[in-house]
């Protein structure tokens, strides 16, 4: 049986790189690196160039460019496209403990801004919607508008744990991540 995520992706990476984003490995603190795919020539594009800033964050599931493909090939050629693999996702990893939206909203701020990026609209799907709302709730400076599909917009602690305790389960980690193959 052929696995067509391995035909599939090295063929991405080559259309991703024609519509003029690639992936960058950015450090964000210590321990913590970010993959985030941007525009070619990220530092002349962001805020400072002339194409606005738009960045997409993907799901609880995949990566970011998987997520978004098509609409990075429609938008590259008018807007400075940047597409993050959030933490623990695609290319992104940490070895900090936390795992919270707030974790990752810092470091999306964190890489955004050594990208050069100064103001962008956040475009997110399900998890990734919860990670923009909190981005923009951080760093309202950096956020001009937020684009979210599938996800509320806050999940306090208290309907977290309401719903955890309705699902019989300590932690989301739990109801989420397998624990063995």
């Amino acid at each position: 049986m052929v696995n067509t995520f391995k035909i599939y992706k090295p063929l991405l990476r080559a259309t991703m790189k024609l519509a003029g984003v690639r992936p960058q490995k950015i450090e964000v603190e210590p321990g913590t690196v970010m993959n985030i795919w941007a525009p070619t020539r990220s530092k002349k594009n962001a805020n400072n160039g002339k194409k606005p800033a738009v960045v997409f964050l993907h799901g609880f599931v995949g990566d970011g460019i998987l997520t978004w493909q098509f609409q990075v090939l429609a938008l590259a050629r008018d807007y400075a496209v940047y597409v993050p693999d959030l933490l623990f996702f695609g290319g992104s990893s940490t070895g900090d403990g936390r795992r919270t939206v707030g974790f990752q909203a810092e470091c999306q701020a964190r890489g955004l801004a050594k990208l050069g990026v100064q103001q962008c609209t956040v475009v997110g799907f399900s998890y990734g919607a919860m990670v923009a709302f909190r981005l923009a709730e951080l760093q309202p400076e950096l956020v001009e508008s937020v684009v979210a599909t599938s996800s509320g917009p806050v999940v306090t602690e208290s309907l977290s744990r309401e719903c955890l305790e309705r699902l019989g389960f300590p932690t989301w980690s739990e109801v989420l991540l397998p624990d063995s193959a």
